[in-house]
């Protein structure tokens, strides 16, 4: 087993108090050996089944049953949301902007393959975010898995793959920014949109979170359609 693998394996579970394995040598201890294990397997799955996060115009006409000079038209006037490759004049759309646009003209989601938007929800024992989850749920557009510890988001978010992530400032034994810190740091997950959940947050507070690293938050998450808001409108937005 490659050190990479140990050194990235352990850059996740630092959170879990787990010191990372200096060497691949045979003192490891069992459950360590085991768990670098299990995340070798889970890359490898990850790989096998990665949904493609990147459109491009040939790509969303097929999608929607219309020409790429009409999904271009769609770009250019600003009803569907991208970036252009630097040095040149191909667009590029984010599934999730893509996703945002299908919701918003009434197309079914279900053509894209993968249909739902995919929401990891970071929290330990909180009533209000086992609702808000039940409420994400029962929409036909949103997939949602929760973890209720930071050892368990690292492997989470890497087979997960989500499109949104949001992290529970009330949860106890989780660190939220730790936690941001983590995703901004892999390069497997740089397009996830990580979301700070709290109750009763005050506006001021927008800008210390997105100097942490958060893409915004919710300040209230019994509010369930303030953050279905939250969710759509980070996900439009292209750096």
């Amino acid at each position: 087993m490659g050190r990479n693998r140990i050194s990235k394996a352990g850059y996740w579970f630092r959170t879990s108090q787990i010191v990372k394995p200096r060497s691949t040598g045979l003192n490891l201890r069992p459950n360590i050996k085991y768990i670098l294990l299990r995340y070798v397997l889970l890359e490898w799955e990850m790989k096998m089944n990665k949904v493609k996060e990147v459109l491009t115009t040939g790509d969303v006409a097929k999608v929607c049953h219309v020409s790429a000079r009409t999904v271009s038209k769609w770009f250019d006037c600003g009803k569907l949301k991208g970036y252009r490759i630097p040095g040149s004049k191909d667009r590029r759309i984010p599934l999730g902007e893509l996703i945002r646009f299908l919701k918003h003209n009434n197309i079914p989601s279900e053509l894209l393959g993968i249909a739902k938007m995919r929401v990891l929800v970071v929290d330990s024992e909180s009533e209000d975010i086992a609702r808000l989850c039940d409420y994400l749920e029962n929409k036909s557009d949103y997939e949602v898995k929760r973890v209720k510890s930071s050892f368990e988001t690292g492997l989470a978010a890497q087979k997960f793959l989500p499109h949104v992530m949001l992290v529970s400032l009330m949860a106890k034994k989780i660190d939220p920014v730790e936690i941001c810190r983590n995703i901004r740091g892999d390069s497997d997950l740089q397009a996830v949109k990580v979301i700070a959940v709290g109750r009763g947050l005050k506006e001021s507070d927008k800008n210390a979170f997105v100097d942490k690293g958060f893409d915004g938050y919710a300040s209230d998450c019994r509010m369930a359609e303030d953050v279905v808001k939250k969710i759509e409108e980070v996900t439009a937005i292209i750096y």
